[in-house]
């Protein structure tokens, strides 16, 4: 048997080379689970599902594949975390999941939404009423002429028009919202009156004027200190917490990560891994906070080895699986001679 290939710290565990795909098979495969979910083979369920997501972009002749079928689901009220460093597709993939971009192929679905091919009127009336957005640059969030309490005001009363009741309980609401940010006496202050993190809480009242399943934050705390960033992301956790909505943050930030219960890094337009924290008893009664690392294998058995065991073992072209009793290990496959007797690589396990 030939030698699973490993590139960039990809691993196909199903025993199959893992070389880059082109842009035509990557579409076939987006089109053929697209197939096999209209059969009914597909189990995916959840309030955000990326399944096979696949976003090109085509420039003057030139086409840059931004997301290579990433998978991602995202449970109801979860607050979750996406990492991952520049030009990994964090924010391509935040896009799509808010309306503002399309994606090329494969699942994107929001609270129902089907994303892929959606009218431009459905995509309208998914951005005002089922998603509220912060962007990272705060002068995009707010209106620099009216103060908290109107720009907070301004989508809900936008929304209802003439009426005269909706307008009364918005304007309730507002004073709820900037409560339960911390704002609630900066009610008055125009944003040039108030510090960065301020209007950021700011923002994130305004994000959610009218009452959205799903808040989307990118990059909220990249232009502030660590403490006004803390306080940015507690503002976060407490709408998550008191509201039930579901919030994703894309970040940089490893301290921002580690608040969230469950962080998902995006590597080459794919998920790569995951940590999973919780909190649990120790034998002395106290609380202990426990992490754990995955790294993420996808339907096709494909996975990505971290870049620092890749590097550390000088990872190279192949690597030799082994199938073990109860987990697959993954060797350097420098020695690998063809038609060399090692074990055959099993679908199951977890990589050594």
């Amino acid at each position: 048997m030939s030698d699973p290939a490993v590139s960039d710290g990809a691993v196909e565990l199903g025993g199959r080379g893992s070389a880059q795909s082109d842009l035509a098979e990557l579409e076939l495969r987006a089109a053929a689970k697209a197939a096999a979910r209209a059969g009914g083979e597909d189990r995916l369920s959840g309030h955000i599902v990326c399944d096979g997501l696949v976003r090109i972009f085509r420039t003057e002749g030139v086409e840059v594949v931004a997301l290579q079928g990433l998978d991602l689901v995202v449970d109801r009220g979860e607050l979750l975390a996406v990492v991952g460093a520049s030009g990994s597709g964090k924010s391509t993939m935040l896009n799509i999941l808010s309306g503002l971009d399309e994606p090329t192929a494969g699942v994107a679905k929001v609270a129902g939404y089907d994303l892929l091919g959606m009218s431009a009127r459905k995509r309208l009336e998914y951005r005002r009423t089922i998603v509220g957005f912060v962007w990272q640059q705060t002068a995009r969030n707010l209106l620099p002429y009216l103060s908290a309490r109107e720009n907070v005001e301004l989508p809900a009363r936008l929304a209802s028009g003439r009426r005269l009741r909706a307008k009364n309980k918005a304007g309730e609401r507002t004073m709820e919202l900037l409560d339960m940010v911390g704002l609630a006496d900066k009610a008055g202050r125009r944003p040039g009156e108030m510090s960065g993190g301020e209007q950021q809480r700011c923002a994130v009242a305004v994000a959610l004027a009218n009452d959205p399943e799903v808040l989307f934050a990118d990059e909220p705390t990249g232009e502030l200190d660590e403490a006004t960033a803390d306080e940015v992301f507690g503002a976060l956790r407490t709408v998550n917490a008191e509201l039930g909505v579901t919030v994703v943050v894309v970040t940089h930030d490893m301290t921002v990560a580690g608040q969230v219960r469950r962080a998902v890094a995006i590597r080459d337009g794919k998920t790569a891994s995951e940590v999973r924290r919780s909190a649990r008893i120790a034998s002395d009664g106290t609380e202990e906070h426990v992490s754990e690392e995955y790294a993420v294998l996808d339907r096709a058995g494909r996975l990505q080895l971290p870049a620092a065991f890749v590097e550390a073992l000088s990872l190279r072209d192949r690597v030799r699986l082994n199938l073990e009793q109860d987990h697959v290990e993954v060797r350097p496959g420098s020695d690998a001679r063809p038609g060399s007797d090692a074990r055959p690589a099993g679908g199951g396990g977890s990589a050594r």
